[in-house]
């Protein structure tokens, strides 16, 4: 059938797979109730996770199978579930905006730390920048979401896994038992049943031992005196870096590992082998250097501001692969907003938003909001005058408004394309801080207040960009289901409400026993953010560091390496982490290996697969939310004895590496066995065909 108008064929018209004519419930109570739980459950198990591994897993997934778990209990309809995880899965995207900026804000000295007069500035940061992504992806939403060329294919497979949901029992059992199982054995590490971390001391040479180095024809060879010892770091035993190394599979565990191999393995010991013996020969007579403060000083101060550098040509240069997808999301930011503004309200229950009117009038009170927040931070280094805090205020916001609404419509184009896990999040970000520092200089917007003001704009165009694309993730599961627009942006304005006021609890307790920037909480983006905002605005930065790590990153470029900014982070990184990833990309690769070598058809294949994923999706959340816990027990005790032990308990059964070996042992078993065991028959009926 052909269109009378063009002569082509007719577009065929979406069917959802509930009616839009049929009633179903939908938003009730308890969809709402459950999701806001799970929005603050899983948020938190990001946050964590952002913060200890510089990296989140997206939470659409985990929503879809505990919701479903759940209201299944409750004999709740098909599009409950869809609310129930649509709202259940923006507290994730939250959490990766705010761990990427909000602790740049105490790393760059700023603040003194995440305490209570931190926190309404915090909630306001996290709660305007996810209110900005759902208003611009409501005027957004009904061209990206029926663009047949956006395939979204993280939202396919949810909508598949909840049309399959007579499966939802038997996955919900794999996660939540291996939530408990990563939970149980972070708490074995945290009362040193076994060692979670081993360190090693290493000596390079003995001390005194000279190089020589030529310098010339000449025989009479120069002489410097050198070496020392160094660190070296086994595999953390973490069922969290275990989990994201399967997630992210064997090549990406690879790269990453690589980065913490150039820093530790050659550019430390390096550096300590050659002017280690000269910190030595400055010390007081009789006085031994610290070789493992020296090492650690050594990484700090010069190797992770080469690994900034290297982070800064990654973000860059994805953006730059991306160039063409940035161009057409700008292109079709402006086009759908002209279609949006003028579409009318449709009767129709799946084709129905929230009014354009109100969409814009929330946009308008949030600019009113980000002046007077960016006038707050200005001010509060009072070495300004009121034109320059009123100008930098002015101009910070409109920087916000104007880029996030850009970055949140490319944001939805590029998780239509490549899926929520593999969103450029902080290369917008960063993007962003760049163009409003070289603003605020250009304005003499300088010192304490500037640097605020950049990671005030930086942290909400994060969370935007962050939940805009998670949002619209959600809105094409609804799409292909048949659930309502208006009802889940609603439910995700909830969601943001209470995901801004909860993840400041983690975020805090967190930095008040581990502290930002340290080995147990590297948080690597965030120090990136407040390195490049207080060296373009402050003034403060290695600029001989970085730009040896960008002229690391471009030659990364040049060899073709997959990701540079994995390399970078692992750089960034401690060593056991990284180390403790590629263990987890190994099992991976092991799983697989031994899957391959058994008689299976290609629905017993892709079981195998969901059920490792799930395994790990559940070793993650198990040890995040017990690790949070854990450290609230440790910040109550601190608070009433500052010099009391950071360590929960310590039963001194680990001090031995052969228990950590054993628990490292028992993890992998558990990865490996559980997938295969989960395979199913031959004539069980094929899992959903996204997951195949």
């Amino acid at each position: 059938m052909s269109s009378p108008e063009t002569g082509l064929p007719a577009k065929k018209k979406h069917t959802p797979y509930v009616p839009e004519t049929m009633e179903m419930k939908e938003f009730t109570f308890r969809a709402v109730l459950i999701g806001l739980f799970l929005t603050a459950l899983l948020g938190s198990a990001n946050a964590y996770l952002g913060l200890k591994a510089g990296m989140t897993i997206a939470a659409t997934y985990p929503a879809a199978v505990i919701g479903m778990a759940l209201l299944r209990l409750m004999k709740g309809s098909l599009l409950e579930e869809n609310i129930a995880r649509t709202v259940g899965s923006i507290g994730e995207s939250v959490a990766a905006g705010a761990v990427f900026t909000i602790p740049a804000f105490v790393m760059a000295g700023l603040w003194p730390g995440l305490t209570k007069d931190q926190y309404w500035k915090s909630v306001a940061l996290m709660m305007i920048g996810g209110t900005l992504g759902i208003l611009f992806v409501t005027l957004l939403r009904r061209v990206m979401v029926e663009d047949p060329d956006l395939p979204y294919p993280e939202s396919v497979a949810a909508s598949e896994i909840h049309k399959a949901g007579q499966q939802g029992a038997r996955a919900a059992k794999i996660l939540f038992a291996n939530m408990g199982f990563g939970a149980f054995m972070f708490l074995l590490g945290a009362i040193n049943i076994f060692s979670p971390s081993n360190t090693f001391h290493v000596k390079i040479s003995d001390l005194g031992k000279k190089l020589l180095l030529r310098t010339g024809t000449n025989p009479n060879v120069a002489t410097t005196i050198t070496g020392g010892a160094t660190l070296f770091n086994a595999p953390d035993i973490s069922p969290a870096y275990l989990g994201v190394g399967y997630i992210i599979g064997p090549r990406l565990a690879a790269l990453n590992f690589a980065g913490g191999v150039l820093a530790w393995g050659l550019m430390v010991p390096l550096l300590t082998f050659t002017i280690g013996p000269y910190i030595q020969a400055a010390q007081p007579a009789g006085q031994e250097i610290s070789w493992s403060l020296l090492a650690s000083s050594i990484y700090y101060s010069i190797v992770r501001p080469i690994a900034v550098g290297g982070m800064l040509v990654g973000a860059s240069y994805t953006l730059f692969k991306m160039r063409k997808q940035l161009a057409v999301g700008m292109g079709r930011a402006i086009t759908d907003l002209k279609k949006s503004a003028v579409a009318h309200a449709s009767t129709n229950r799946t084709e129905r938003d929230l009014s354009s009117k109100v969409a814009f009038a929330g946009i308008a009170l949030v600019f009113v909001a980000m002046i007077l927040l960016y006038h707050y931070f200005i001010s509060g280094a009072g070495n300004l005058s009121s034109s320059r805090i009123l100008a930098g205020s002015l101009v910070a916001a409109g920087i916000m408004i104007v880029v996030g609404f850009f970055f949140a419509a490319v944001s939805g184009n590029l998780v239509g394309m490549i899926g929520s896990s593999n969103n450029p999040v902080s290369g917008l970000t960063l993007c962003t801080l760049v163009i409003a520092a070289l603003l605020m200089v250009a304005l003499g917007v300088s010192g304490a207040g500037g640097v605020a003001a950049v990671l005030g704009v930086a942290a909400v165009i994060c969370v935007s960009s962050a939940v805009a694309g998670e949002m619209l993730q959600d809105l094409k599961v609804g799409h292909i289901l048949g659930g309502t627009p208006a009802k889940m942006q609603i439910g995700d304005l909830f969601g943001i409400v209470v995901a801004s006021l909860v993840l400041f609890f983690p975020l805090s307790t967190l930095d008040k026993v581990y502290h930002f920037g340290t080995p147990d909480l590297p948080a690597p983006q965030a120090g990136l953010m407040a390195m490049l905002s207080k060296g373009i605005v402050g003034g403060d930065m290695a600029w001989p560091l970085v730009v040896v790590g960008i002229l690391l990153g471009i030659a990364m470029i040049m060899i073709e390496v997959k990701s540079v900014m994995l390399f970078s982070v692992g750089m960034y990184l401690p060593l056991g982490t990284t180390f403790a990833i590629f263990v987890g990309g190994l099992i991976r690769w092991l799983t697989d290996t031994l899957r391959n070598r058994r008689s299976l058809n290609d629905a017993q294949k892709a079981r195998v697969d969901n059920a490792g994923v799930l395994t790990a999706s559940g070793l993650i959340a198990g040890e995040a939310l017990c690790g949070i816990a854990i450290a609230a027990i440790i910040a109550r005790r601190l608070a009433h004895d500052p010099h009391a032990s950071t360590a929960l308990y310590d039963l001194g059964i680990g001090k031995s590496p052969l228990t950590s070996l054993i628990a490292l042992i028992v993890l992998a078993a558990v990865m490996i066995l559980v997938p295969l065991s989960n395979a199913g028959r031959p004539e069980d009926p094929a899992p959903p065909t996204a997951i195949m």
